[in-house]
């Protein structure tokens, strides 16, 4: 009998973030494949029936590439298993749901996709970064940093205004900045990257285009950790206040580097 596969969007990573439709697919789950930024520690609890297998990738390491990751859930549901898919974020930004989707379709499995709160909107929203606001930005873009962008894609991104979320672009960060410098962003336009949202040690490292990089140098940021580029930065957490404090940083780290 053929089992079903259920793709699960864990959110930022706390568990008491995870939606009452995961916790009812992993507390029925038979396996549950699951990523490292998912929210795993508390698996044996809320999937206490099942087999958990971590398929989770690291910055240049992926111990089990999506191929194979796609065979195996296709595999425990063709066995008569219920398989949950455990994800980051929500399953359908930048985090390849639609391709174990698809692999489930080829293969003939049903599947469900449960969604989860990405990382794009909540990170920025737990350092008081508010994605949009009345008069300051209508729209916001989320882009993976994996790769460098294209001189057309920068230029659509510095010309289309609003806020600009990258996802995974520690790396990537110089390459960024530079291109949307070139591109004709102001080198004054605010940046932050916030790292490893939620936890008990979430940090948020500010500044502006031209001096982010080297900010982010001196506090040694690393993964996980979204960035924010755009006039929403001034708003973090309490308003002119906070906004100021903010800014007096970025100006800090401008006169050092200089």
């Amino acid at each position: 009998m053929t089992g079903r596969v259920t793709l699960v969007g864990g959110g930022p990573g706390r568990e008491d973030l995870l939606t009452l439709a995961a916790v009812r697919a992993l507390a029925a789950a038979d396996v549950v494949l699951y990523d490292r930024l998912a929210p795993h520690e508390g698996l044996p609890e809320l999937a206490p029936n099942a087999e958990l297998v971590d398929v989770g990738k690291r910055p240049g390491h992926h111990a089990i590439p999506q191929h194979e990751i796609e065979a195996l859930l296709v595999a425990h549901a063709l066995a008569g298993r219920h398989a949950v898919r455990l994800k980051g974020g929500d399953p359908y930004v930048l985090g390849r749901g639609g391709e174990e989707v698809l692999a489930c379709h080829r293969a003939g499995v049903p599947v469900e996709v449960i969604p989860g709160v990405t990382s794009a909107v909540a990170v920025p929203g737990a350092a008081g970064i508010p994605l949009t606001h009345r008069g300051v930005s209508h729209l916001f873009t989320v882009v993976s940093g994996h790769a460098p962008l294209t001189e057309a894609e920068l230029e659509h991104l510095a010309g289309l205004g609003g806020t600009i979320v990258v996802l995974m672009g520690v790396n990537s960060l110089p390459s960024l900045t530079a291109g949307l410098a070139r591109a004709g962003m102001s080198a004054g336009m605010p940046v932050a990257i916030i790292e490893r949202g939620f936890s008990a040690d979430q940090r948020t490292t500010v500044g502006d285009l031209s001096d982010i990089v080297w900010a982010a140098g001196c506090a040694r940021v690393s993964s996980p950790a979204v960035v924010v580029v755009g006039e929403v930065v001034r708003l973090a957490h309490d308003g002119d206040a906070a906004a100021s404090e903010l800014m007096e940083r970025a100006a800090g780290y401008a006169a050092v580097a200089t």
